[in-house]
């Protein structure tokens, strides 16, 4: 049994994966009086049954041996195909995040409990839709009190998302450099004057963060009196509304990218396009994977294409607003098992916290089954200088299969790419790409797409 380090920091329990990686979260006698709060209370059956909470079966009879006298509880929740992190997110895939948090802490509210921890990395996205994960978040509410967690889901949602909307849609990747969340002051000093006007805006974070830094530095015996501040439910419950109002009202920024529409002005004819998609399709079944990383995915295109096959897609790209409407198109047509990722290949997510252990990096989340590569080797490799042995590395580090679009100079968008540079590329060509990959992968098909220059390849790991 291996201790998951990202649960250090809640004393009621913590994470375990057994050897065959199966997650499990053990419950101690710290936490018992809120874990049957929530689950005995009625919340849990009404939050799971309607998706809002992560589902688990009670292993304790099966696992308590093995952790001792001071466990109450071990329960096995619905395994996760991927974790995701909210500096991975859309705008639309964070505020939905948000939204839900709220939700979950309204519900509890009204019966009875309230929700303690407000962390964004409380919620995963299932079946296409925002989940809170942790069973643990949860308290007894006593009348009067006020949201212990109202600051933090400021600077883990609002902050980061009236950024996006205001400042920069990539901002909540400060997240990967805030892991406690986006601070209330930096917030306050980066809006614009547009932004800080709005009522919401004005009273969580501008407002919110001057009351923080006076608080700071008041003197103890204030500090104790601001402590005994009282709320009522009806207020916290109007607070929450608010907050939502707030969350809702943030419009979608949009910026000029390179890649936003990019399958609008592909050098693909229409039926090439078509024969390519039969050609991954087949591909791909001959697999069957159960995972697929998408790498390069844009709008999703090919990633819908294998999720025909009833595998776990996450489609990753660089570009926000790709990722954006491809979350949209998810949620209009009600896909469970595509999850569009923000990723930038040449700089993907690290592992970071404590002991650079707490949220794992892009590649420790690996190997899928199958990892797709179409139309991006030449972005890689001739954009941003990455030599293909480098490129073989890494891909034989995250795949078990790989199905491989190689663009060759000839191609008309490498001689793009290569128009404003030197070609120093000499080993950039199908028989270079064939030896250096050939150190990890087996060649099970090459199929050239018709209309195009270019070679599909289905390789496996050795």
């Amino acid at each position: 049994m291996e201790r998951d380090p990202s649960s250090f920091r809640d004393p009621s329990g913590y994470i375990y994966r057994d050897p065959k990686g199966k997650v499990l979260r053990v419950v101690n006698k710290y936490g018992r009086q809120d874990y049957d709060g929530l689950v005995n209370g009625g919340l849990y059956k009404e939050l799971s049954g309607d998706k809002l909470i992560i589902a688990h079966k009670d292993v304790t009879s099966t696992y308590k041996k093995q952790f001792g006298a001071e466990v109450y509880k071990v329960i096995e929740p619905k395994q996760l195909t991927l974790v995701t992190y909210p500096y991975e997110w859309s705008f639309s895939q964070y505020k939905d995040a948000a939204l839900t948090t709220l939700e979950i802490h309204r519900r509890a509210l009204e019966n009875g409990l309230s929700l303690k921890d407000a962390s964004a990395y409380n919620i995963q996205f299932v079946d296409g839709s925002p989940i809170f994960i942790d069973t643990l978040s949860f308290e007894a509410y006593s009348e009067g009190e006020p949201w212990v967690a109202y600051r933090q889901f400021c600077q883990h949602f609002l902050t980061p998302l009236t950024l996006m909307a205001y400042k920069d849609i990539e901002l909540n990747k400060l997240m990967r450099i805030y892991i406690d969340g986006v601070p209330l002051g930096l917030a306050a000093k980066l809006l614009p004057k547009k932004a800080k006007l709005k009522p919401g805006i004005l009273a969580h974070i501008i407002l919110h963060a001057r009351s923080q830094a006076q608080h700071e530095n008041a003197e103890e015996g204030t500090v104790k009196k601001m402590k005994k501040a009282k709320i009522s439910k009806a207020r916290q419950l109007a607070l929450i509304q608010n907050l939502a109002n707030t969350i809702k009202s943030l419009p979608v920024s949009k910026k000029n990218t390179e890649w936003g529409e990019y399958y609008t002005f592909t050098n693909y004819t229409k039926r090439s396009f078509k024969q390519k998609e039969k050609l991954v399709f087949d591909m791909a079944k001959k697999v069957k994977p159960k995972t697929v990383w998408d790498l390069g995915a844009n709008d999703g295109s090919f990633s819908r294409v294998v999720a025909t096959l009833g595998a776990e897609v996450a489609s990753f790209d660089i570009d926000p607003n790709a990722i954006e409407k491809n979350y949209r198109a998810v949620k209009k047509a009600k896909e469970t098992n595509i999850l569009p990722l923000l990723l930038d290949l040449t700089n993907p997510s690290p592992a970071i916290g404590w002991a650079n252990s707490e949220r794992q990096s892009f590649i420790q989340r690996g190997p899928a089954d199958l990892v797709m590569s179409l139309a991006l080797i030449h972005h890689l490799s001739i954009s941003n200088n990455v030599p293909l042995p480098e490129l073989a590395d890494f891909f034989a580090g995250i795949s078990k299969n790989l199905i491989m679009e190689f663009v060759p100079k000839q191609d008309s968008k490498v001689q793009k790419l290569l128009a404003s540079r030197k070609d120093i590329f000499s080993g950039y060509n199908e028989e270079g790409f064939e030896t250096v990959f050939s150190k990890h992968f087996t060649v099970v098909e090459k199929k050239k797409v018709g209309g195009s220059k270019r070679t599909l390849y289905l390789l496996s790991r050795k």
